[in-house]
């Protein structure tokens, strides 16, 4: 190992050795199921704001995101327009009703628990539905993080004949950190750790191609910086509505890519945040704060792939470019070690985006076996101590699956983070929304969207239908477009045309308008 590595390495540990020790100290304050999964609804308006969204920005911000635009230009911007809308949509919308609904629908420690209380559903159908769309969607998303760790590592430490190897070892460790600090302190450790993550990711992702940005235009313009590194029309990539190869971005595309933004109504792990935040003042600071924290770091990813691009000695092709952000610090930080160090902190921030996310979703997964499928169905009368241990052997099933699934070392970090996005955005999206906004909503229309729409992105992504291909390749349209569409649909019809909502229920939807929590 090269002096440089063990330099960099040595900021990993400390970093990581640090999230540790936040795990441990929670796991001294977590003594229920409302601590561990809720941190007692006690959080506070910056503690909420960026553990929301850093659990939000996993790897693809740092390397799926950049990784996009370094290879086709700013026409792949339109997926960070379409999450900006929606995290603020998010925030306005659904944030303080929800907040407020979880409260009054049963004291609601889940998103599943919520449907069940909401719905008034005495046979848990609606929470097992919820846990296993979790369970499945969440694992194909957890091992996307995974493999930005792997990944990761195996930029760093690796080369052309050992990459598998390394990849694997990266692998290993980043699934056995995550693990160790979720497993201990539960949801204050995780919220804690986001907030340091989002911190040091905002910083990584600003400071970088701002240096990068002036040491590449101080002596020459940065279209000739592009020209010089093989991109033949500067001005076609940098058009919102352009290729690099000159051809018009379609709208199929721009659809498709706006559409990421309808997938923040049905993300557990965002969602959760809401519901934990203290009271309805530290929602609107922690709206701000998180409104400002999103413009900044997908404005900054973006700004990314265009100066990587320039910048990099060594241009990579499609399979390398989700690591143009390591290279890039790779690049600017090396001869001195305290330039080299400082790059290893910097690093740190790419494995803050992948450890912020995977955590959160494993917590989630963790809840829903705990409380919605063991506790809410399989063993009612279980005790807090029981249904626990429950959830943290979950976590563990959970990241195991994860890893098996992220083992191949050319899955696509923006491909997997795409498929758990639209699984979750269609099945979850449209029931969030009418269940805290229609009253006429009710349980069959809640079950049958969600179940369509989560069966709706498999058949689209995964069946090769049209001869040997899936629906998505053929058409190039996004599933969770069509999931979310889908869904809505049935869910409003199915609800018209059986029973109406009984008045404890309608009452109770009346009422969340003028409460105060």
């Amino acid at each position: 190992m090269t002096r440089e590595n063990i330099i960099v390495l040595s900021a990993f540990v400390v970093y990581m050795i640090v999230m540790i020790v936040i795990g441990f100290v929670y796991s001294k304050s977590t003594k229920n199921n409302e601590d561990y999964f809720l941190g007692g609804r006690n959080l506070g308006g910056w503690t909420a704001a960026l553990s929301a969204q850093a659990s939000d920005m996993s790897g693809w911000l740092l390397m799926g995101l950049p990784g996009s635009v370094y290879l086709a230009g700013t026409g792949e911007v339109w997926i960070a327009v379409g999450l900006l809308v929606g995290t603020i949509l998010n925030w306005f919308i659904v944030s303080s009703r929800l907040r407020k609904y979880t409260i009054k629908a049963g004291n609601s420690l889940t998103i599943p628990s919520f449907f069940q209380n909401r719905y008034r559903d005495q046979k848990g159908i609606i929470k097992i539905v919820s846990a296993i769309i979790i369970a499945i969607f969440f694992a194909v998303y957890t091992a996307s993080a995974f493999s930005s760790g792997a990944k990761l590592f195996a930029t760093l430490f690796g080369n052309e004949t050992n990459f598998n190897s390394v990849y694997l070892t990266g692998l290993i460790i980043a699934a056995l950190v995550i693990l160790v600090y979720t497993f201990m302190g539960g949801f204050k450790a995780v919220c804690t750790t986001d907030f340091i993550q989002g911190m040091l990711m905002i910083i990584a992702i600003l400071s970088v191609p701002i240096i990068a940005y002036a040491i590449l235009t101080f002596n020459t313009s940065f279209s000739d910086a592009l020209t010089s590194k093989g991109v033949q029309n500067p001005g076609n990539f940098l058009n919102f509505l352009k290729n690099d190869d000159g051809s018009n971005v379609s709208a199929v595309s721009i659809i498709s890519n706006l559409g990421w933004g309808l997938g923040y109504f049905g993300m557990p792990h965002i969602l959760v945040r809401f519901m934990a935040i203290k009271n309805e003042h530290e929602v609107k600071k922690s709206r701000t704060i998180a409104i400002t924290w999103v413009v900044i770091s997908l404005a900054a990813s973006c700004f990314i792939g265009l100066v990587a691009r320039g910048f990099l000695t060594n241009q990579l092709d499609a399979t390398q470019s989700e690591t143009a952000f390591i290279r890039l610090i790779q690049q600017l930080f090396t001869n001195n070690g305290v330039l080299i160090f400082i790059g290893g902190v910097f690093l740190c921030g790419i494995l803050a985006a992948i450890m912020s996310t995977a955590d959160s979703q494993l917590l989630v997964t963790a809840s829903a076996v705990s409380e919605d499928m063991y506790k809410g169905v399989i063993k009612k009368n279980a005790t807090e101590k029981s249904a626990l241990f429950v959830g943290k052997i979950a976590v563990v099933v959970v990241a195991v699956i994860a890893f098996f699934i992220a083992l191949d070392p050319n899955s696509s970090i923006m491909g997997l983070v795409s498929d758990a996005w639209a699984g979750f955005g269609s099945a979850f999206g449209p029931v969030i929304l009418l269940a805290l906004f229609w009253k006429r909503s009710n349980l069959a229309g809640a079950v049958c969207g969600m179940a369509v729409g989560a069966l709706t992105v498999i058949v689209w992504d995964y069946l090769p239908i049209i001869n040997g291909d899936t629906l998505y390749k053929a058409t190039g349209l996004y599933s969770l477009v069509l999931g979310f569409a889908i869904a809505l649909v049935v869910n409003v019809i199915v609800s018209l045309i059986t029973k109406k909502p009984s008045k404890e229920i309608t009452d109770e939807f009346e009422s969340i308008k003028t409460l105060e929590v």
